[in-house]
């Protein structure tokens, strides 16, 4: 999905890229056609005699592409000082550890624990023995494993960016955007069910919230066509 901004496009992180002339590369030109549709529910199904496996690392990449674009715009505002802890809201704060270098969780800022999970999640992607982009190589027995966590850790930065920074959002005219980016998220973890509803729970109003508008919207589109 592409997005535009009405300042230049800053990301966060480098922009992870697919590989040109890949068959992952056929995938993401196929999510970016049935995103222009507009029926987010039907775009995150996966296409018939595709792999699952390649689907959900296409999208996975984009993902991390969405959030570094969205989280860069407005990352100037999410400071040690206005963050001083990773929160989505007053009940939920998440504490930063990736089993490897830090074994032990640790509390962090906001910015500091974003900018570790962004560095995490880059490295997995990286990874060719976890994410192979060469047609043929197959997908580790852990893969699955794996994604479920990097998408569970991406939701908390929406989450964060919706709880701290909805003002900037709004004040740099990307809400459509951020609205979007999650809906096609949150379609598309809930398709495959990739995270665990509890870790939904500080977004679960805004989400019951988005989906209903949806539903409504699909309902008044299907009753005019039943009348036309």
């Amino acid at each position: 999905m592409s997005f535009l901004f009405n300042k230049a496009q800053k990301t966060f992180k480098p922009k992870k890229n697919i590989p040109e002339g890949s068959h992952q590369q056929v995938l993401k030109q196929y999510v970016d056609e049935t995103l222009g549709s507009g029926n987010l529910s039907q775009a995150v199904k996966l296409p018939p005699g595709e792999d699952i496996n390649e689907w959900l690392a296409v999208n996975t990449v984009d993902f991390f592409n969405q959030i570094n674009m969205l989280y860069g715009t407005i990352s100037e505002f999410c400071t040690a000082e206005s963050c001083p802890v990773m929160s989505a809201g007053p009940k939920y704060e998440y504490l930063w550890a990736d089993r490897t270098t830090v074994k032990k969780p640790i509390q962090c800022s906001a910015p500091e624990y974003i900018d570790y999970l962004m560095t995490w999640v880059q490295s997995q992607l990286d990874d060719e023995s976890l994410f192979p982009s060469k047609v043929g190589v197959p997908f580790p027995p852990k893969f699955l494993n794996t994604a479920k966590v990097i998408l569970k850790r991406l939701y908390r930065v929406y989450a964060h960016m919706y709880h701290s920074h909805f003002k900037e959002v709004v004040a740099l005219g990307e809400e459509p955007h951020l609205n979007t980016s999650f809906k096609h998220f949150v379609y598309f973890i809930q398709e495959f069910n990739l995270v665990d509803k509890k870790e939904l729970e500080p977004m679960q109003e805004l989400i019951d919230r988005l989906l209903e508008k949806d539903r409504q919207k699909e309902a008044k589109e299907a009753s005019s066509h039943a009348a036309s």
